[in-house]
């Protein structure tokens, strides 16, 4: 089931009025920035924050594996490209109410977990921290008795702009399936927007371009994510094409609401594409914070969660300092012996970031068991 902070967005749902003492909290730390500026420097107020690692929240993007599975079981490839393009869209809708910020993971935190489907396949997950300044989570997801395997790495820029903050969600995800050697899905992300800080209500957007492209298909989907205007338009609409590369022919057109109905339209049919009202999720599986390790997600900020969970404000401030004031003396004292941080699971590959599992054997239930030993793996003790 679904986190109850984190419920799916409907329309009539997703603002949130700040309370007059938080919303004077936010005015004077306003006061201090100017257009433009760089937020990821700046200590936000534990109000806004939703409670959980974005490490965490990037498993949104799995809440509805049957998606992707049954992708790779469609023999017609541009119905694998439409699959995977819905793959992509339904992540989106679930999500806090209001304006709420993932915590910002702490170089080499990690989050584990993973899922158990009905034919009795599995799939794994691993995020970790790999780099601090700039700040890049890298990811790894696979389920290796279906196919399936993404990477991605994020990038995430904050900037405030008045009335708004913007997130630029930089980064990209790779979608493969593994018995289509080539077959490779390129994913960018649409920006996000923190509406009414100033004044108004708060509520978040989706902006900007957005794209899946598979050269070796011949296809791309440009997804525009339409932000309302002061006077017109509405929220959280999103308009796409899916078209051949190399002759710009339309093939779909997507529209609706990433939050509700999304359709496709192919010479003027019109059908429902996904449906996030209806949509169920599918439950991951997470250790027991009590067995997980000292820098894995939901242990390390259990504190300040559950300061979070019972509005005490003052105590979440307390605990978040915690961490943080922690993750920076470690920092410091590496610097101070010149000793640099290495990923755990992830190592540098061209302009992103890459699994370090490497050899996995073309044999389902050996890759499955390589991936879970990998994922779920105890570190050697430091020297």
């Amino acid at each position: 089931m679904a986190d109850p902070i984190n419920n799916p967005a409907t329309d009539g749902d997703d603002t949130e009025i700040v309370e007059e003492g938080n919303r004077s909290i936010l005015l004077d730390l306003i006061s201090q920035l100017t257009k433009g500026s760089d937020l990821h420097r700046v200590t936000l107020p534990t109000f806004v924050l939703e409670p959980r690692s974005m490490l965490e929240r990037i498993t949104d993007f799995m809440s509805h594996p049957e998606i992707i599975i049954q992708a790779n079981h469609l023999e017609d490839p541009v119905a694998r490209f439409v699959a995977v393009t819905r793959y992509f869209l339904s992540g989106w809708h679930i999500k806090p109410k209001g304006v709420k910020k993932p915590y910002n993971p702490i170089l080499g935190e990690h989050f584990r977990s993973k899922w158990t489907f009905a034919d009795g396949t599995e799939a794994f997950y691993v995020a970790e921290q790999v780099s601090h300044h700039p700040p890049i989570s890298a990811y790894y997801y696979a389920s290796p008795e279906n196919n399936i395997s993404i990477v991605g790495d994020l990038l995430p820029k904050s900037k405030f702009q008045g009335n708004s903050a913007a997130t630029l969600m930089q980064g990209e995800i790779n979608v493969s399936f593994t018995n289509r050697p080539g077959e490779e899905y390129f994913i960018t992300m649409p920006n996000v927007y923190a509406r009414g800080i100033l004044f108004g209500t708060m509520l978040m957007e989706l902006g900007d371009v957005a794209a899946v492209k598979c050269p070796k298909l011949d296809l791309v989907c440009t997804l525009d994510f339409k932000v309302k205007g002061y006077f017109t338009g509405t929220y959280n609409g999103i308009a796409g094409k899916i078209k051949r590369i190399s002759t710009g022919e339309v093939l779909y057109d997507i529209s609706g609401k990433w939050s509700d109905e999304l359709y496709i339209t192919e010479k003027g049919e019109k059908q429902i594409y996904f449906d996030a009202k209806t949509a169920k999720i599918h439950p991951k599986i997470i250790a027991p914070e009590d067995q997980q390790e000292a820098n894995e997600s939901r242990r390390l900020w259990s504190k300040l969660t559950a300061a979070l969970r019972v509005n005490n404000q003052t105590l979440a401030t307390e605990e978040k300092g915690k961490v943080e004031d922690a993750q920076r003396a470690k920092s410091k004292a590496r610097e101070e012996k010149g000793i640099p941080h290495i990923p755990r699971y992830f190592e540098p590959q061209g302009d992103g970031f890459t699994i370090k599992l490497k050899n996995i054997s073309s044999d389902p239930q050996v890759a499955k068991k390589q991936i879970s030993d990998f994922v779920f793996s105890t570190p050697a003790p430091s020297p």
